[in-house]
């Protein structure tokens, strides 16, 4: 396997690793919280609370996308401030995720894989880049998806 061939898996492992994190996120907004229990708990947050509505549309709907590599580059960085957001409302409960209601450090390193994703695209092997829709930003330097 050549560099761009190696480039292209593990850029398409984050991608499709990332969509699946925000799908099961938003599913679990939806199944176990329920949409109005999400809005009730952005609104103890002093946040309004059609934001949860909104943030499981952008969860389902982003995470779909980047499973897929539709927009990659795009979506990816539409979905850093979900993430920031999610840091924000976890950070008073310490550092682990394992703590009492969820630390920061697991929606903060999202936001990083976020970031990255963002940043390089989501490789060649997208829906996206049949499309010709792959990454939607200029991408400069090599052409990635």
């Amino acid at each position: 396997m050549n560099d761009s061939n190696r480039f292209d898996a593990a850029a398409g492992l984050l991608r499709a690793g990332l969509g699946a994190m925000f799908i099961a996120h938003a599913l679990l907004k939806y199944f176990v919280f329920t949409l109005p229990g999400t809005a009730q708990f952005f609104e103890s947050l002093g946040l309004p609370g059609f934001l949860g509505y909104a943030t499981f549309v952008a969860e389902l709907v982003g995470g779909a996308m980047l499973v897929l590599g539709v927009c990659t580059r795009t979506v990816a960085a539409a979905l850093v401030p979900v993430l920031l957001g999610a840091t924000w409302a976890h950070v008073g409960n310490g550092w682990l995720f394992t703590a009492p209601k969820g630390g920061w450090e697991y929606p903060a390193f999202l936001t990083l894989a976020a970031i990255v994703v963002a940043l390089q695209g989501g490789g060649r092997y997208t829906l996206g880049a049949l499309l010709g829709t792959a990454g939607a930003m200029p991408q400069p330097g090599l052409n990635r998806a």
